[in-house]
């Protein structure tokens, strides 16, 4: 055996500059000796003492004893790593990494599943990868039928539809079945059939049940017996493992059980459904995954795939995991959600008041700003708490910077008030759609003497300070009348008593009505400027002095914005 794994412990260990992967070692000694996998374990343990041996060579030793034991495996191994932004992944080379997110379709993706997916996605352009979204719908309890297409085209949305290949586990059943069978078949998989309060019993004191020493036959024969004759809940198929493990989740983990509640994609014509680990450890392995990343949470999981792998003779992903993030404040229940939508409490999964994908895209969020949030944090495995307050304050920031430039400048008043300005002279007033941007054009409003200024902007004009009117003139107010006292904005700017600056609009019949849904789904209405009738719907614009805000309903009486930020 050790003369099996020698010349792959070389191979490995210097294609990673002197320290080896076991798991990867395991891989190509049972692919290129696949007699091998009667006894995984014991494999295992000599590939580790071949390893710690080899270890204290120098890479040209190690290379010289490769030379001599094995010519063909001397091709030199180019491993590029790229750098950054995140930190590297372990045994990871450029163009060879495959990733994957994994929910469940129970609904849309929220701001939780935005991290994951934001990571998973950005190691994959890191390495030039490739990332798999894969729906695991095994359990057809908890599924919701339009969460099929919501959560593929929030992920297309959310990594710039780089999604190199979408499955769904519903399809894989046969795969799943064979896999099982096999495991069966090798006895290292069983049909039990005790029921379930007596086997926990047992499980806990770490004993053995009467199911798990019968013939192997008798096992194929209950296997087959799973699509047919046994009820729901009378048979389990459960993967062999330490009886007496110190923790009691890993003792003879079940893989397969019956479930006859109908599926939303195959009906009634299927009983037998995988464990959410048997189906990932078939998948991960079918589909080529390199790395799994996900939360700590699924420690315990990940376990019990490796072992479902090394029984099955697989080459067992690298597991990395981060810590949990506690969002304070937020309601990230699917099934909580989904009830108060059923009870008209919010109008869909795309209403302003909920932090899922589809009312954050047409909010007018950007996918670059929550993977610019999941590269921030990175891959760590340190629990964070993060309140309403810090999580927007920095997604808003994040979410600016790339909106910014693409936003083109209106006024928008809310509740307008009319007023006239004593002095004014009426004139046409030019102002950019963007200042940094100077060749997109310009707004005209045509002053006079009476204008718009919103209701709270009137009652905060102090009495005797100067207030400058945007590119038009500056303003006092005396005995309750607006008295012009000058344009230059210079001399707004260097006067000593200076005010406020406000936007406004004249007082004309080609004003836009505008209403701006807020965050908790009230309305504030108002007046905008004419050229607004020119912004298209899904347009994201800034209304000065105001926030960022998208277009959502356009028509001939009124433009209907959402909220964004400011």
């Amino acid at each position: 055996m050790k003369d099996r794994i020698l010349p792959h412990a070389l191979h490995n260990a210097i294609a990673f500059q002197g320290k080896g992967n076991s798991k990867v070692v395991l891989g190509a000694v049972l692919k290129e000796h696949p007699d091998l996998k009667r006894d995984v374990p014991a494999l295992m343990k000599e590939i580790d003492a071949v390893l710690k041996e080899i270890s204290s060579h120098t890479i040209e030793q190690m290379q010289q004893k490769l030379d001599h034991l094995r010519p063909d495996l001397t091709k030199p191994i180019t491993c590029e790593i790229p750098q950054g932004p995140l930190k590297p992944l372990p045994n990871a080379c450029k163009g060879e990494v495959i990733v994957r997110i994994a929910p469940s379709p129970s609904g849309p993706l929220h701001i939780g599943h935005a991290y994951g997916t934001s990571l998973n996605y950005e190691y994959a352009k890191m390495y030039n990868g490739k990332l798999i979204l894969r729906l695991e719908d095994t359990n057809a309890e908890n599924i919701y039928p339009q969460a099929y297409e919501l959560i593929e085209r929030d992920a297309r949305w959310m990594t710039d539809n780089g999604i190199n290949s979408v499955i769904i586990q519903s399809s894989r059943l046969g795969i799943y079945y064979d896999h099982a069978e096999k495991l069966v078949t090798q006895n290292n998989a069983y049909v039990c059939t005790c029921a379930a309060e007596i086997w926990r019993e047992m499980k806990n004191k770490g004993i053995a049940c009467p199911c798990r020493e019968l013939p192997t036959k008798e096992h194929q024969i209950r296997y087959a017996k799973l699509f047919g004759e046994y009820a729901e809940g009378e048979a389990v198929v459960r993967l062999k493992t330490d009886i007496k493990h110190k923790n009691p989740a890993m003792r003879d983990v079940p893989i397969m059980r019956i479930v006859e509640h109908i599926h939303p994609k195959t009906g009634k014509s299927q009983r037998v459904w995988p464990l959410m680990i048997f189906s990932v450890a078939v998948d991960d392995h079918e589909l080529g995954v390199t790395h799994v990343l996900n939360g700590k949470d699924h420690t315990d999981n990940g376990e019990k795939e490796r072992l479902i792998m090394q029984h099955l003779g697989w080459k067992v992903p690298e597991y990395k995991h981060w810590g949990m993030i506690n969002f304070e404040g937020f309601t990230l229940s699917t099934t909580q959600t989904r009830q108060a939508i059923e009870q008209g409490k919010y109008n869909g999964w795309d209403d302003i008041r909920i932090p899922f994908l589809p009312a954050l895209r047409r909010r007018g969020y950007q996918p670059g700003a929550f993977r610019r949030f999941a590269v921030e944090i990175g891959l760590s495995l340190n629990d964070k708490t993060v309140t309403m307050e810090e999580f927007w304050k920095m997604i808003n920031s994040f979410n600016r910077d790339i909106i910014e430039p693409n936003a083109n400048r209106y006024f928008f008043v809310e509740d307008p008030v009319q007023i006239e300005l004593h002095g004014a002279t009426p004139k046409t007033v030019h102002m950019a759609l963007h200042d940094s941007f100077l060749h997109r054009g310009t707004r005209t409003l045509h002053a006079t003497l009476h204008v718009y200024l919103g209701k709270k902007d009137l009652e905060r004009l102090e009495p005797g300070k100067i207030h400058r009117l945007i590119d038009f003139c500056n303003i006092v107010v005396e005995n309750g009348k607006y008295q012009v006292v000058s344009e230059k904005y210079d001399e707004y700017k260097n006067a000593v008593n200076r005010g406020l600056i406000l936007h406004w609009l004249p007082v004309s019949n080609d004003l836009i009505n505008v209403e701006v849904l807020l965050e908790d789904g009230s309305f504030i209405k108002g007046l905008g400027e004419p050229a607004l009738k020119n912004v298209a719907a899904r347009d994201i614009v800034q209304f000065e002095r105001f926030a960022f805000c998208t277009l959502d309903a356009k028509s001939p009486a009124t433009l209907v914005f959402w909220y964004l930020h400011k």
